[in-house]
């Protein structure tokens, strides 16, 4: 895309520096998590998540003899007497079963002693190598006081001791065990520790691998290995846990993945952990060493879809080496931080877009694309002096008033690109809807030179969807030995406007001109507050009808008093309003006071019609036409009480918009009247064209028409003519009794001047109505 038609850079572009500090704040916000712990529910669900991907299969070296429900049928008491525990292990001794171990509580002397010596019996058999189990339990219901459980004596001597006590976590879920545990003041392995062979501190706890699946895990019923009834095949040389699964029996865990299992079944799981290898826990820095790559790979991207695709990948990338940890290395990792980390860079970066995006639309003109007056403040090169150039599009309304929206933002894109032939490589701004500027990077004194090849390229018609428009520029440029780019834009903008006035093709700014921009600028500002306060005056000037010898109707005038410099002459302030974009708030202002007054004059019983003069720069503007309309619809009046004044030279300018606009107040039900006829170039076959109720009379024809044969001929003939066309006459200017006469002579429909009244406040006005209807029933 070339410089021409590129929105300026964002000026929150990130520097490395600013890159730097967004990073360390992901990281200090990653630390944060890690050292507090936060998210430990999300860590533990990321945990269970991993060990669903990485389902695996037991080894097939650990056995479980389970103390099952058939098996409690079968012997139908419990606890069993401890024989029945001998036969078991003496069946697995002659089975050449590798290792044994008991997960049941065998820490009180039984019932039945024989049981007892027939354990310890079978225990001596067994060389001394079966694992016993040692646990810690509450002393009583309730109480916090902990107590240690070692199997009898007369059982210890011939046996191993393993913990095999685990301890939840606070949601109840037991996740790790450990390697070696203190029970009556003596180091001992886990249960885990001693049937896995792997050597370990008390205190140390290593996390279980949900991801083997315990179905997998070889079970054999109590029973069957009692009376014999497997292949002692199966057993030799595994290693073999005994312990309840049984539900009546309630020893039984909480774990992730599977729910409630029984503790044996914990235990092989803790086991078969072990036989691959103690589990290592990496804490959360290595991931938060990933993170912050990543975390600077997302504040480094600016392209939208590479920095979306980075954004969702950043976690998955996450998730997937750590279940690579835990897959080749058995490291358990910790996420949390990590994550912490890439979503606070990832949350940076998108509000970073965020703001860019806005930036740009912000310095965007919406009709366009173009960049505005917004870019062109924010990105335009300052140096001292500047120079701006502008392009001021002629009569601007009259072409939009003949194009759709689309085909006006067409006709200035072809414009800007006409103007970019001579803009030495400098962006078009659109900086006003009918204005363009841009950096001009010559000398004053020879820009004349580029206004002229610019001229000489409009000449040939603007194809906008294959219809040619012909459009005329007028140009202006200024410079700001400053380097206010602000400034330097206004005083060009200006210049332009006094081209366009002036008819000329351009026009420079002079320091001649500083004092009028800065008065007008000043004036403009406060008629901004006299209008948003309420402090535009009317003043109300009556029509008498001259059929009936009674005021009708009255013309709405804006008068404005001026805090310091007093009343103000509407040709003074009206002209600025119009060139600094504020007559569609004056002309609303007045329109709003002219119909509260007509509903007040028609509660009170003197209705009258008024009429509201309209700027030319109005007439076909779509946005004024829209605030008319909903300010009709809220009136309390019919339309057809008010009037739009509109001057002959403005309906002239374009016949056919004017007719259109027009039409359209017409429509909604205001009379549309032409000012000022007489003056302009009217024909009688523009006067059908347009939608008009009435023809007012220029004074400079109705003052002595009574007196002067050519103003008589004339005012006559436009009498006759517009009562030929159906629409009625109003003469201005009469002030005195035989020019009232003369209009009356003729038939001329109403008289407005000083003989009948000059311009008076609303309330004078009601008062001079009030006495007509007083006279009237007299």
């Amino acid at each position: 895309m070339s410089r021409l038609f590129a929105i300026p850079a964002v000026p929150i572009a990130i520097s490395r520096r600013l890159s730097l500090a967004l990073l360390a704040i992901a990281a200090i916000a990653g630390l944060i998590a890690g050292m507090t712990g936060t998210g430990e529910g999300i860590e533990r669900l990321l945990r269970d998540a991993r060990f669903h991907l990485r389902d695996t299969d037991a080894s097939g070296e650990i056995h479980i003899v389970e103390v099952d429900a058939r098996s409690l049928r079968a012997i139908n008491r419990w606890p069993w007497d401890r024989e029945e525990h001998a036969r078991v292990l003496d069946r697995l001794h002659a089975a050449g079963a590798g290792l044994i171990a008991f997960d049941v509580d065998f820490s009180s002397p039984s019932a039945n002693p024989s049981g007892d010596l027939a354990l310890a019996a079978a225990l001596r058999r067994g060389g001394g190598g079966v694992v016993l189990p040692t646990l810690t339990q509450q002393a009583s219901n309730g109480a916090s006081e902990m107590v240690d459980m070692l199997p009898a004596p007369m059982l210890r001597d011939h046996a191993v001791l393993a913990a095999v006590s685990m301890a939840p976590d606070s949601d109840g879920q037991v996740r790790e065990a450990p390697l070696g545990v203190v029970t009556a003041g003596v180091a001992r392995p886990s249960l885990s520790a001693m049937v896995a062979e792997r050597a370990g501190s008390a205190g140390l706890h290593f996390p279980i691998d949900f991801a083997i699946d315990p179905a997998t895990i070889p079970r054999h019923s109590f029973v069957d290995i009692r009376d014999g009834r497997f292949n002692p095949a199966t057993i030799a040389g595994k290693r073999v846990l005994i312990g309840a699964t049984a539900v009546e029996i309630g020893d039984r865990y909480g774990v992730p993945r599977f729910g409630v299992i029984p503790g044996v079944v914990v235990q092989a799981l803790a086991t078969e952990t072990l036989l691959r290898g103690i589990p290592v826990r990496l804490g959360w820095g290595w991931g938060a060493a990933i993170a912050l790559a990543l975390a600077a790979a997302i504040l480094r991207i600016r392209r939208r879809a590479p920095l979306l695709i980075t954004i969702f990948a950043a976690p998955v990338l996450l998730f997937a080496a750590a279940l690579t940890l835990e897959t080749t290395l058995g490291a358990y990792p910790a996420l949390v931080p990590g994550l912490v980390i890439v979503t606070t860079a990832s949350i940076i970066a998108l509000v970073r877009r965020m703001l860019a995006m806005l930036h740009r639309r912000r310095a965007q003109d919406a009709e366009t694309g173009m960049p505005n007056r917004f870019a062109m403040r924010e990105t335009l090169h300052r140096a001292t002096p500047i120079r701006i150039a502008t392009a001021r599009i002629v009569e601007f309304d009259k072409l939009a008033a003949g194009l759709s929206p689309g085909q006006v933002a067409q006709l200035v894109c072809r414009v800007r690109d006409r103007l970019g032939l001579v803009a030495a490589g400098h962006a078009i701004h659109r900086i006003e809807d009918r204005l363009l500027a841009w950096e001009c990077d010559v000398e004053l004194r020879d820009v004349g030179n580029r206004f002229e090849a610019l001229r000489a390229a409009m000449l040939s018609p603007v194809e906008v969807e294959g219809r040619r428009v012909d459009v005329v520029l007028a140009f202006g440029a200024a410079e700001d030995m400053t380097g206010d780019v602000v400034r330097a834009c206004a005083n060009a903008a200006l210049a332009a406007d006094y081209a366009a006035s002036a008819g000329d093709a351009w026009q420079l700014h002079g320091g001649s001109d500083e004092g009028d921009l800065s008065n007008e600028l000043s004036l403009l500002g406060e008629l901004d507050d006299a209008v948003a306060n309420g402090e535009i005056e009317v003043a109300y000037q009556p029509k008498l009808d001259l059929a009936t010898d009674r005021i009708t109707s009255v013309e709405a005038l804006v008068r404005w008093r001026h805090p310091t410099r007093g009343y103000l002459r509407p040709d003074l302030f009206i002209p600025i309003a119009e060139k600094g974009g504020r007559i569609t708030g004056l002309t609303l202002a007045v329109l709003e006071r002219t119909i509260a007054d007509l509903e007040a004059w028609a509660a009170a019983g003197t209705p009258v019609t008024g009429a509201v003069n309209l700027s030319a720069k109005l007439v076909a503007s779509r946005e004024f036409m829209g605030l008319v309309r909903e300010r009709i619809e809220r009136a309390g009046i019919a339309p057809s009480m008010l009037t739009f004044e509109v001057t002959e030279s403005a309906a002239m300018t374009d016949p056919a918009g004017a007719a259109a606009a027009l039409g359209a107040f017409r429509a909604l039900g205001v009379r549309i009247s032409m000012d000022d006829y007489g003056t302009g170039q009217s024909t009688l076959s523009y006067l059908k064209q347009l939608p008009l109720d009435e023809l007012k009379i220029d004074r400079s024809f109705v003052q002595f028409a009574h007196t002067n044969r050519g103003d008589a001929v004339l005012v006559r003939s436009t009498v006759d003519l517009a009562h030929e066309l159906g629409l009625k006459v109003v003469a201005e200017g009469v002030e005195d009794a035989p020019c009232l006469a003369y209009l009356r002579s003729i038939g001329c429909d109403m008289a407005q001047g000083y003989l009948i009244s000059r311009p008076v406040p609303a309330n004078a006005l009601a008062e001079l109505l009030a006495i007509q209807d007083a006279q009237a029933a007299a």
